[in-house]
């Protein structure tokens, strides 16, 4: 992945801190970030989300620094961020189930955490602080598509702690001139996505399903639809963001998606297309906490990042196939 760069300025000069970087979309920005060069690569992760043997995938490589660490505790983020220019914040419990379970440690890890993940960037002068936003941010709201200025109320625990993180961010870039960007991220999939698990996104899900030949259980009727999006254009939204020389850019949130729609039945008859089944999904009630449809306007991060998403979600889930086809092993290894 990641044939082309998405910036034009060395990178050799640069320390990047990517928090939760061994789990999914954090360590595809480490490959991105170690492939073109980055002075240093440091992660901070606890393996709560994260596996170590995505750390493992570049093992060695001697710009990468490893932190064990938890981003509730203070001194660990102070640690993490000394020395650091960007910080790309990917550390958080997602899962809006898991949230309607467990609130309090959403809450202590998605609010608290990123409270001191701000605090210790603004101590250290960090040059650019990116975070993971969300799409769950626009809560009960039906207008399509999704624009960043209008927003509903949260519907699960979870959405309340992104728009927590979006409230903290204005005022931490207000109050003391930090440069903060907010990535409203929809549905982001991938290579490395872990189809295991009780919180586990859909995607990873259906091609575990389809790859092993069981029907896999969908929530609702499948009419529902989201705006899919391949996590190479997540790492291009990130890297625009924590580069941009654009003063109009920063201190701002965007949607970071691909402009589609996608429901949940035509998402699983393209992975039976491409994988070549022909499996029938089996169907389970509504899922609490979910909205019925979602599609986003991309057009503020076009005009003030230059993103510009090149992949669609067929090829995506091309890839996305083919990857837990060759990865397998990978995939079965508990950590």
């Amino acid at each position: 992945m990641y044939e082309i760069p998405f910036h034009d300025q060395p990178l050799d000069n640069l320390t990047f801190l990517v928090t939760g970087g061994a789990g999914f979309i954090g360590s595809n920005l480490v490959e991105y970030l170690l492939k073109y060069g980055a002075g240093r690569v440091r992660v901070l992760d606890n393996y709560s989300n994260g596996f170590r043997k995505n750390m493992r995938l570049f093992e060695g490589h001697p710009a990468l620094e490893v932190i064990e660490g938890d981003i509730r505790d203070p001194q660990v983020c102070r640690t993490a961020c000394r020395g650091a220019n960007v910080v790309l914040h990917q550390a958080a419990l997602g899962s809006v189930p898991r949230s309607i379970n467990d609130p309090i440690t959403s809450n202590d890890v998605n609010v608290g955490g990123f409270v001191n993940m701000l605090v210790a960037a603004k101590e250290a002068n960090v040059q650019r602080f990116v975070y993971a936003a969300s799409s769950s941010t626009y809560g009960d709201s039906p207008h399509l598509p999704k624009v960043e200025d209008r927003i509903g109320k949260p519907l699960s625990p979870y959405a309340v702690t992104k728009y927590a993180n979006e409230l903290y961010a204005d005022v931490f870039g207000k109050t003391y001139g930090m440069p903060i960007i907010g990535l409203r991220y929809f549905n982001i999939f991938g290579p490395r996505q872990d189809p295991n698990g009780a919180y586990a996104a859909v995607i990873p899900l259906f091609i575990d399903a389809v790859l092993q030949g069981k029907a896999p259980r969908m929530n609702g009727d499948g009419g529902q639809t989201r705006d899919f999006t391949f996590v190479e254009n997540c790492v291009q939204a990130n890297i625009k963001a924590a580069l941009t020389a654009n003063p109009a850019a920063l201190n701002e949130v965007y949607n970071i998606a691909v402009a589609d729609r996608t429901s949940l039945n035509d998402l699983f008859n393209i992975l039976n297309e491409e994988a070549g089944s022909d499996i029938t999904p089996e169907y389970g009630p509504d899922r609490p906490g979910d909205i019925r449809d979602s599609l986003a306007d991309i057009s503020k991060a076009k005009n003030l990042l230059g993103y510009d998403p090149q992949i669609r979600i067929r090829e995506g889930l091309q890839k996305t196939l083919a990857w837990f086809k060759s990865n397998q092993t990978f995939i079965r290894e508990s950590n």
